[in-house]
């Protein structure tokens, strides 16, 4: 995603997809799963105070439900959408430079385009299954227990593919705008301390001007947290909870009717938090980092 042109380029890069894939297997090993987890069980019980969320995650097996779903579907997960992000992303946003447009829109554009494709391509299955590792867990407290495997089957005999891919179309939504965003926001923030310093589009920037630009990127890419809380909701497990007001057939306007009558706006931003933080810390891996890492790797082809 450099806009730097990278030495040697010509044509397809196409070891941006192992420079994703290793990126966000990092991203999410270190502080991406913890921030996941504790994000996804305050939008999916929207009544819980931060505090409350990590003292439940910590019920479920100490330091170790902060790491729940990480293997395999996390990992499975971040390998396989990072690797398309970053790829598509990084090709998006090469052609839009080379284009003449400006690197905050030709960061947006190939954000937007690597959050579609990544949606598509990987994330139906992968974070299905790992919303249902990680709330699955609520069965069991009504003494009903089964495997990640079993309620993957049981929904792929109710409900074939479609089942499976369940929220999909919320995920494609929530990944072009996150990655937009976050793309978007952090080339600019790169262009804004550029100009502030007196610096050409082509100059390279110090570690620390890298970090801080993502952070900001990150951080105002929260700006779409309905949409992730959504998602959350449409993907649930916990159905034998469920409030009687919740909508048998999901899709995105019904949810969000639903989670405004139950919550209000405040239960529409539950989560947001801990995403600021996971966030940051994505674009951080995936913009700031990914950037050194493909100019290494392309300099020792």
């Amino acid at each position: 995603m450099a806009i730097q042109k990278e030495p040697g380029q010509k044509g397809v890069n196409w070891s941006n997809i192992a420079v994703g894939a290793i990126m966000n297997m990092m991203q999410v090993t270190t502080l991406g799963q913890p921030l996941e987890v504790l994000k996804t069980q305050m939008a999916a019980n929207r009544s819980q105070t931060m505090a409350q969320a990590a003292r439940s995650v910590w019920a479920r097996g100490g330091a170790v439900g902060f790491y729940q779903g990480l293997i395999p579907w996390a990992w499975i997960e971040a390998s396989t959408k990072g690797g398309v992000l970053l790829f598509t992303a990084s090709e998006i946003e090469t052609a839009g430079v080379n284009m003449g447009i400006s690197p905050a829109s030709a960061g947006l554009l190939g954000g937007m385009g690597g959050g579609i494709a990544q949606a598509y391509a990987t994330m139906g299955f992968t974070t299905c299954m790992k919303t249902v590792e990680i709330t699955r867990h609520k069965e069991a407290a009504a003494g009903v227990e089964r495997s990640t495997f079993q309620v993957f089957m049981d929904i792929y005999r109710k409900e074939g593919l479609r089942g499976i891919n369940k929220g999909v179309n919320a995920v494609a939504v929530r990944q072009c705008t996150n990655w937009g965003s976050r793309m978007g926001f952090a080339r600019l923030a790169e262009s804004s301390i550029r100009k502030v310093r007196g610096q050409g589009e082509n100059d390279r920037l110090g570690a620390l001007d890298k970090i801080f630009a993502s952070s900001v990127g990150g951080a105002l890419a929260t700006w779409n947290q309905p949409i992730e809380v959504i998602r959350v909701e449409m993907q649930s497990m916990a159905k034998g909870t469920a409030s009687a007001n919740r909508p048998a057939k999901m899709t995105i306007g019904n949810t969000f009717m639903f989670i405004y009558r139950e919550n209000g706006i405040k239960g529409l931003y539950r989560g947001v938090t801990p995403r600021i933080g996971l966030g940051i810390w994505q674009t951080i891996c995936m913009v700031s980092f990914a950037d050194y890492v493909k100019v290494w790797v392309k300099g020792r082809q």
